[in-house]
């Protein structure tokens, strides 16, 4: 009897499970989330107290602007496609006023190295030409170089045009989170348009504080690049003008600050040099301010037959063969520059 009554409470419990299962609202099965777009976009902008380029300055020691704008397409977690534009204010000695970047590129990561390669086309608008020597042939180099003159009192040339494209190759080895050391090199056929190739090979370190050292959100680094630049020699807008104004004669005047030993008609050979800077920085969020100190190897005379600088200064010790006037330019020199700029990827820092 006792068998009897217990299967049948196990009968009615599991009937009446039954019907209030089959009563009760069936969920609709969880949507997979949505795979996250291969699309980000970083762009950014920043204040600096002067642009220094390899070591030379850009913006006559003047403060510059820059900001950029740079899509980019994540293949996978290894791989990334780049393009982007950017520019900077500067004060170049053709008068040019802005530079323009364009560049692509890919970045391939192996474990913790990271390479990134590419193509950068340096575009100056708005300059003029200065040239009022004549070649060998007694050509001038141009109506309008020629009505223009030489640069005011430092006897200067400089071509209208100085765009010109730049391949690299840059590698990154990031061992540990406060660690990081680095190489580059960059090509270009046709350096500021000068009439030759140039080559820059530069090797960085970057130390970085560690996270438990610092406030939430902030970060602390020390990093410093040594470079050397090579080139060839210029094309003959470039040579070397004797005092009766054709290229590579007429110096035989005594005293003169215009005779040298050696006169380059088609064009100087152009001083290779080694730069260096070193610096510290603070990061906030989106946030970095930067103090760097920057300097090479370049004389005066040097600097000035690289830059053709319209503030330079005469001092009988710059004269040579590639600089016959004597002038010298203090934007290769010891500089200090600090900086203020915001860096976000839309995808990243924002959503």
């Amino acid at each position: 009897m006792k068998k009897i009554l217990l299967a049948t409470v196990v009968a009615v419990v599991c009937s009446t499970s039954a019907v209030l299962a089959a009563d009760m609202a069936v969920k609709a099965p969880v949507a997979p989330a949505a795979p996250p777009s291969p699309w980000d976009i970083a762009f950014g902008a920043g204040v600096y107290s002067d642009y220094i380029f390899r070591g030379i300055s850009q913006s006559n020691h003047k403060p510059s602007i820059n900001a950029y704008f740079e899509p980019r397409y994540n293949v996978n977690d290894n791989l990334q496609l780049y393009a982007g534009v950017g520019g900077w204010s500067l004060a170049f000695a053709n008068r040019t006023s802005a530079e323009i970047d364009i560049y692509a590129g890919f970045r391939p990561i192996f474990g913790k190295l990271a390479f990134d390669f590419g193509a950068w086309f340096y575009y100056y608008p708005g300059g003029q030409c200065f040239n009022s020597n004549v070649d060998v042939n007694g050509n001038t180099f141009g109506a309008d170089c020629f009505a223009n003159g030489s640069l005011p009192i430092s006897f200067n040339v400089i071509k209208r045009d100085l765009s010109f494209m730049e391949y690299y190759g840059k590698v990154a080895w990031t061992p540990t989170d406060t660690f990081a050391i680095g190489g580059a090199v960059y090509y270009d056929p046709d350096w500021l348009q000068f009439g030759t190739d140039g080559l820059y090979a530069s090797g960085n370190i970057k130390l970085t504080a560690p996270s438990s050292w610092m406030p939430a959100g902030t970060g602390l680094y020390i990093s410093g690049e040594v470079g050397h630049y090579w080139f060839g020699t210029a094309d003959s807008f470039y040579c070397t003008a004797g005092a009766n104004g054709v290229c590579g004669g007429g110096n035989a005047i005594a005293g003169s600050p215009f005779q040298f030993a050696t006169s380059y008609p088609f064009g100087i050979p152009l001083p290779d040099y080694t730069t260096w800077n070193v610096g510290v920085g603070l990061t906030w969020s989106v946030f970095t301010v930067d103090v760097r100190y920057y300097d090479t190897n370049l004389s005066e005379g040097q600097c000035n037959a690289l830059t053709s600088d319209f503030t330079s200064t005469f001092n009988p010790g710059n004269i040579s063969a590639i600089n016959p006037g004597g002038f010298g330019s203090k934007w290769c020199g010891q500089a200090y520059v600090v900086s203020l700029k915001a860096d976000l990827t839309w995808g990243s820092n924002i959503k």
